[in-house]
Parts: structure tokens; sequence; C-alpha cells
């Protein structure tokens, strides 16, 4: 982007065998696909943000998805402790 900004990454986490599902139970499912996790450096931490795709989901009709949004999210809860973090610098 060319901006001078702190250490910040948005990594994609999909599973490209479940997108189809999604889609067609729910075409604006689309939308939020894939499940973004945020890498930044707040105040003397490292932060790192994974929504929940259960609540993500709210935002469409997701009630034929509810199992594979749930399976989903069980998925993610293991990101933040599987992201190595040596790409970011202390100050």
């Amino acid at each position: 982007m060319d901006i001078d900004f702190k250490d910040y990454s948005i990594l994609g986490a999909c599973n490209p065998a479940t997108a189809p599902e999604a889609i067609l139970a729910e075409e604006n499912a689309g939308l939020l696909l894939p499940c973004n996790v945020v890498v930044y450096r707040g105040i003397g931490k490292m932060v790192i943000s994974v929504i929940r795709p259960t609540v993500a989901m709210q935002t469409v009709d997701y009630s034929d998805l509810q199992k594979t949004t749930a399976a989903g999210e069980t998925k993610l809860e293991h990101v933040p402790s599987s992201i190595r973090l040596e790409g970011f610098h202390d100050e």
C-alpha cells in the first residue's frame, strides 16, 4: 500500500473444500470468505485477531451452514497459537 504504518499483516484463512458448500447454501456467504486473521503490533505486545465465523455469518442467512461454520471456527481457534511472529520487529 506504500504507507508508513506499523507492522500489520492480514492473513486469509480459507478452507477451499468448504467454500463451495458455503456459497451453494447462501450466495452472500462469499462476501465473508476467506476468514481473515489480523496480526499487528499493539502497545507493548503483538495482537492477533480472528473473527468467529459463526458471528461473521450472522450477517447473511446461514441456517444451512451452521455445522460447516462451527467446524471452521473450531479450526480457527488454533490459528493464534500457530502464528510465527519472526517477521515483526521489536522497537
